[in-house]
C-alpha cells in the first residue's frame, strides 16, 4: 500500500526525533552527576542547535541541487551517530557538546529537507495546511522523545536512553528509502547561482520578515523546551503538592502534545490576514512568558498551567510563520529560503538555552525565584521584538 508523501514524511519526522529531547529530559540528572553550572548545562543544550545552525545552510541549500531524499538519509545517519556517541562516550561538557552538535547537524539534514520534499509534492491551497501538519509533527516527535527518555532512563540509566534513541532515525531512514521516490529538484537553477548564494532571499523583504519572526519564535520555544523539566524540578522542590505519579519529563511531554493543534489552528486563523494574526499571537506569547516567570510563587497548579499556556501561545504562530515564508519565497530559491529560515531559527535555539542558563546564574541560581523571573522575562522580550519585526517587514501574504 502506497503512503501519501505528506503522511510518510510526518511519520518519518516523528521517528527521526527520538533523540531530540533526551538531554532536556535528563538535564537535572546530568547536571547533578557532572556537577554542571546552569551556564554549562545551557551550553550543552544549545550545542544541539549550534550543530544544526552550522550544517543547515549546506544541507538545506543542497536541496535546490540534489534530491532532498538523499540529504534526508544522510541526516538520519548523523542523528543515529550523535545519539550513540553521547550514550557510549560522553562523560562531561566537551563530549556532550560534541555529540549534541552532531545530533543537531543530523536534524538539519531531515527537518527542512523533509519540508522541501513536502512543499514540492503538495501544491495549491492544500500546501499551507500540509506544511502546518508537518511542522506540528515536530511537537509530537518532541513529546515522544521526552516520554522515551524518561521511561528508558528510569529502567536502564541515562546512557541507554541516549544510545537507544538511535533506533528512531534508523527507522525513519528505512521508511523514507522504501516509501519516497527518488526525484531531482523541482525547479531549475540559474547556472551562475552558487550553493551559498542567498542574495535573492535577502532581497525579498517579506521572506526576511517571516524568517526574523521565526527566529524570535524559536528563541522562546527552545528556551522553554530546554529548561521546562528543570523548571518543574524547581517547582517540585519548593512545593509539597506536586501531582502524584507525574515526573518532569512526562509532564513536559503532555504539554508538548498541545503544540500540534495550537500550531495548526493558528495557521488556519491566519489565512487571509497572516501578518496581523502573527503579530497578535506573538505579543500574546510574550505576555504569557512574563507571567510564567512568576508562576512558581502561585502554587504548583498555576505554575504548571502557566507553562502550558505559554507553550500553546508560542506554538500558535509556528506554522503560520513557516507557511508565510514558503508562500512568499521564489520557488526557484525556496531551498535557500528554507535554509536561512532554519539557520535563523536554530541559531536562536543555540543561544536561547545558553542565555537562559546565564540569566539563572546571574539571578542567584536555579533555586532562586528571582532567577527564574529574570530568565523568563528575557525570553519574553525577544518575543516582543519578533512581533515588531514581523509587523514592520513581512508583506501581505495570504
Amino acid at each position: 500500500m502506497k503512503i501519501h508523501p505528506a503522511l510518510l514524511l510526518c511519520l518519518a519526522e516523528a521517528l527521526s526525533m527520538a533523540g531530540f529531547s533526551v538531554y532536556p529530559a535528563l538535564l537535572p540528572e546530568l547536571r547533578a552527576e557532572w556537577g554542571l553550572t546552569n551556564t554549562a548545562a545551557g551550553l550543552i543544550g544549545g550545542a544541539f542547535f549550534g550543530g544544526y545552525m552550522i550544517a543547515v545552510p549546506l544541507l538545506v541549500g543542497l536541496t535546490d541541487r540534489v534530491p532532498a531524499r538523499r540529504v534526508y538519509l544522510a541526516g538520519c545517519l548523523l542523528l543515529a551517530c550523535g545519539s550513540v556517541g553521547f550514550g557510549r562516550i560522553a562523560g562531561g561538557v566537551r563530549g556532550a557538546v560534541l555529540f549534541q552538535a552532531i545530533t543537531g547537524a543530523g536534524l538539519a539534514g531531515t527537518y527542512m529537507p523533509g519540508l522541501k520534499e513536502l512543499s514540492d509534492s503538495v501544491r495549491g491551497p492544500r500546501q499551507s495546511r500540509a506544511i502546518a501538519f508537518y511542522t506540528s509533527t515536530f511537537g509530537i516527535g518532541t513529546s515522544l522523545s521526552l516520554l522515551f527518555a524518561g521511561a528508558v532512563a528510569d529502567r536502564a540509566g541515562w546512557r541507554e536512553a541516549f544510545a537507544l534513541s538511535a533506533i528512531g532515525p534508523i527507522a525513519a531512514a528505512a521508511l523514507v528509502a522504501a516509501g519516497l521516490p527518488s526525484s531531482g529538484p523541482t525547479h531549475g537553477m540559474p547556472a551562475a547561482r552558487r550553493l551559498f548564494d542567498f542574495a535573492p532571499v535577502y532581497r525579498n523583504r517579506a521572506v526576511m520578515g517571516f524568517i526574523l519572526g521565526y527566529s524570535a519564535h524559536c528563541w522562546e520555544l527552545f528556551a522553554l523546551r530546554s529548561w521546562m523539566v528543570a523548571y518543574f524540578a524547581y517547582v517540585a522542590a519548593t512545593h509539597a503538592a506536586w501531582p502524584r505519579g507525574w515526573t518532569g519529563p512526562a509532564l513536559a511531554a503532555a504539554i508538548n502534545l498541545l503544540g500540534p493543534p495550537s500550531s495548526i489552528l493558528g495557521n488556519e486563523a491566519a489565512a487571509g490576514r497572516r501578518k496581523q494574526t502573527i503579530v497578535v499571537l506573538m505579543l500574546a506569547s510574550a505576555a504569557a512568558g512574563f507571567a510564567t516567570g512568576w508562576g512558581a510563587a502561585l502554587g504548583v497548579t498555576l505554575a504548571i498551567a502557566l507553562v502550558a499556556i505559554y507553550f500553546v501561545a508560542i506554538m500558535s504562530d509556528s506554522a503560520a510563520l513557516t507557511a508565510g515564508m514558503v508562500e512568499a519565497a521564489d520557488p526557484a530559491a525556496r531551498g535557500g529560503a528554507m535554509a536561512l529560515h532554519s539557520f535563523g531559527g536554530f541559531a536562536a535555539g543555540f543561544l536561547a538555552p545558553l542565555v537562559f542558563g546565564v540569566m539563572l546564574d546571574a539571578g542567584g541560581g536555579a533555586q532562586s525565584a528571582v532567577a527564574w523571573r529574570l530568565a523568563f522575562g528575557g525570553v519574553a522580550l525577544v518575543g516582543v521584538t519578533g512581533a515588531l519585526t514581523v509587523r514592520r517587514m513581512a508583506g501581505r501574504v495570504r
